[in-house]
């Protein structure tokens, strides 16, 4: 005679065998998962969360978007020219002052003016006849950039040069790379001269409270093509 269970907590009065049970767990599981199945808004949540992932994977796979600051070469720029697997067609190049640049097979080619993933595609182009498939990269070496990249820093600065322009830079910046100011500098008096929309626009920039007294206030930020004047103190 088989073993019985009393289901007490369940009020139950009769004697079930326990095959029985074992049956009676198997539906209370199979009716609590199906149940959870059914909750309102558990279905569209999942969808959600995986419509979320399917996404996330969609965009790390998306390409990156073009940068619009690529740099520009300028003259005056230093390049490497790497064509692989061409040792003796590999090597350093200035740009010269009228904006073009000379190597073995290409005598005369145009730099300034074209980013140099651009130049690289002219460079395969020019040696195609004398190269199978030829493979070229330009590597910007020293950097000048066009002249409308360029700040300008002019009188009274220690070192007056053409700076190339950097993102986020400001005349503090400028000033430590030109040295400072000269002992004759009225920094007090110096002037950021831009061009905005073909009208020229002056700003007045206290150099020496800035360098001198920390005058934070007066770190302005520069933009491309930004010429500082420093005028000479009249005693």
């Amino acid at each position: 005679m088989p073993r019985v269970f009393r289901f007490a907590r369940l009020g139950l009065t009769e004697f079930i065998p326990r095959s029985g049970i074992w049956f009676m767990a198997l539906a209370l599981l199979s009716g609590c998962s199906d149940s959870a199945s059914t909750v309102p808004g558990m279905q569209s949540t999942r969808m959600a969360a995986n419509g979320a992932a399917t996404a996330a994977s969609d965009g790390s796979r998306s390409p990156a978007p073009d940068n619009a600051d690529t740099y520009v070469i300028g003259a005056g720029d230093n390049l490497y020219i790497f064509v692989y697997d061409s040792p003796q067609l590999s090597l350093d190049v200035p740009v010269r002052p009228d904006g073009r640049i000379s190597m073995p097979l290409v005598p005369e080619v145009v730099a300034a003016g074209k980013t140099p993933s651009k130049l690289a595609k002219d460079l395969e182009a020019r040696l195609k006849p004398y190269i199978k498939d030829p493979n070229v990269t330009v590597i910007v070496r020293k950097f000048v950039g066009p002249l409308n990249r360029q700040v300008r820093v002019i009188g009274e600065a220690v070192e007056p040069q053409a700076i190339p322009y950097r993102d986020n830079m400001t005349v503090l910046d400028v000033m430590i790379q030109t040295k400072g100011l000269t002992r004759n500098a009225a920094g007090n008096r110096a002037i950021i001269v831009r061009r905005i929309d073909g009208k020229r626009e002056t700003i007045h920039v206290h150099l020496a409270s800035l360098l001198k007294d920390g005058d934070i206030s007066q770190n302005v930020a520069m933009q491309p093509g930004d010429t500082l004047i420093i005028p000479e103190s009249w005693f």
